[in-house]
């Protein structure tokens, strides 16, 4: 069978600024052996594919793949998915709000300013880590546990524990142990003097399928996690600007807002780099 697939770039602000994802059309005939074998032969953090709803709200189901496993929700999957299948030709129920369907459930997403912005999905964890918890981070993060500033669980799904620091500067200077005695997954963020074009800059550090610490290029989960707790401890108000990927030569930068009701949105472009069909 012949299916389209389109390399996406996701929350960039120019070409080759974001984080690519693979999103496979058509995938309904798909097992999810080969589903997770197409992900791994991509190499890419994520690949999704796309398939017919099984819910009446829904506009289109997606599942997502990491190179290790399948993912219930990720966010720069999500808007790239998204992205995809309107470029594909998707037309959805509304012409305002896609209604994603994956493993976390029905997921809206809203189009506007030329962007697609999620809903963020509310925390499966929340709450201080323990001590023990932060001497680790410190540890990984190769900092003083008296740089940690704030800290709190922000797990939405891939476990992020999110540590605050001084600064923006601060967050960049950080050089980890790249083989941690365990696995991590931490999200670091830190204030941009005022005046800049981002409130925040963000840093996403986790283990890969064999424990290694590497970095993500720019992360819709964590910011979806990090926007709740920097609205919920009054450090943002309204709505701001976060850049991601700055250190690993990347120019992402994701809109972070929330609603009158406490929604907390977050979005960002999405350019299709790349389209072919799978032969």
């Amino acid at each position: 069978m012949s299916r389209p697939f389109q390399l996406v770039d996701v929350f960039g602000s120019g070409a080759f600024s974001g984080n690519p994802l693979a999103v496979i059309a058509a995938a309904q005939d798909l097992t999810t052996d080969e589903m997770q074998q197409i992900t791994r032969w991509f190499n890419l953090s994520e690949t999704t594919f796309l398939l017919p709803p099984t819910q009446p709200q829904a506009d289109y189901r997606v599942r997502i793949f990491t190179l290790a496993h399948e993912l219930p929700f990720a966010g720069h999957p999500t808007l790239g998915s998204a992205h995809a299948w309107l470029e594909a030709g998707g037309t959805p129920h509304n012409a305002d709000v896609i209604i994603q369907e994956c493993g976390a459930g029905l997921v809206p997403i809203r189009r506007g300013h030329g962007r697609l912005t999620f809903a963020a999905p509310p925390l499966l964890r929340s709450g201080e880590p323990e001590e023990a918890d932060l001497a680790f981070v410190a540890e990984v993060l190769r900092i003083p546990r008296t740089a940690i500033r704030d800290a709190a669980w922000v797990d939405n799904g891939p476990g992020w524990v999110g540590i605050l620091l001084d600064s923006a500067e601060a967050v960049l200077a950080i050089e980890p142990d790249r083989n941690p005695s365990r696995r991590i997954d931490v999200g670091i963020v830190g204030p941009h003097p005022d005046g800049s074009d981002a409130a925040f800059e963000v840093r996403a550090l986790f283990s890969d399928a064999h424990g290694a610490l590497i970095e993500d290029p720019v992360t819709g989960s964590l910011n979806a996690s990090l926007g709740q707790w920097l609205f919920a401890s009054g450090r943002a108000q309204g709505a701001y600007v976060a850049a991601q990927g700055t250190k690993i030569g990347r120019k992402g930068r994701v809109y972070v807002e929330q609603d009158d009701s406490g929604q907390v949105w977050v979005g960002g472009y999405s350019h299709t780099l790349f389209s072919g069909q799978q032969t």
